[in-house]
């Protein structure tokens, strides 16, 4: 008696561990693809530095898309003017953007956004501060109009101011008291002689009387009755 082996199709069986293979896939886990992050700056983000650098560096964790508006820095005093001068520039993973050369001291802004290597635009923000200002001391401007400088004759010594001269009336008055002057002068002098000469006449009497009285036979001569 023989017996017969009775053959399964293979179709199914290769159809299901199709499926199963598919069902593993899909199940399985996915890497998650991660953006490419800032791993430093400088100046460093909440740092202070002691003037504004000539630029500020942005380092990645990997090489950047580079392209036209792929790339953006912004970085803005107290103020909120920006201190960028031109246009920032990739190499690999590191970011550079050139900055003024004069900026006041204070608290700056950076706003940056980049293309991440997956494709993904990644942006962020910090703050820095400046201790010492750059900024120069205005200088005069050439073009404005110089003050005028004084003249030789300007600054020669003034001339002597004249002495104003007497008036007429002034003259008169002068006279008029040299005359009272020489008046009262004479005047004194003449007083002086009356008063002598009385001295004189009175001192004369008193002689007289003063030798009459000594000299008693003498007639007197002062009476015509006595005579």
């Amino acid at each position: 008696m023989k017996t017969v082996a009775r053959r399964r199709p293979l179709v199914p069986v290769a159809l299901a561990a199709a499926l199963l293979t598919a069902f593993l896939l899909f199940a399985a886990p996915l890497p998650a693809s991660a953006h490419d992050s800032i791993l430093g700056s400088s100046p460093e983000a909440d740092s202070t530095v002691d003037t504004l650098p000539a630029a500020l560096t942005l380092t990645f964790s990997a090489k950047l898309i580079d392209g036209a508006g792929a790339t953006e820095v912004v970085v803005t005093d107290a103020s909120g003017a920006s201190v960028t001068d031109g246009a920032a520039t990739v190499d690999g993973a590191i970011v550079t953007q050139p900055l003024v050369a004069e900026a006041a001291a204070g608290g700056y802004h950076v706003i940056w956004k980049i293309v991440s290597s997956d494709g993904h635009p990644t942006s962020g923000e910090f703050d820095f501060t400046v201790a010492n200002s750059t900024v120069a001391a205005p200088t005069p401007d050439p073009s404005a109009t110089p003050e005028a400088t004084p003249s030789a004759e300007a600054t020669a010594a003034p001339a002597a101011t004249p002495t104003p001269q007497p008036s007429a009336a002034a003259a008169e008055d002068g006279s008029s008291a040299t005359t009272w002057i020489w008046l009262l002068a004479i005047a004194g002098v003449l007083a002086a002689a009356v008063a002598g000469v009385i001295a004189v006449a009175l001192k004369g009497r008193a002689r007289d009387a003063e030798t009459a009285a000594a000299d008693p036979s003498e007639p007197d001569s002062g009476t015509p009755s006595e005579r």
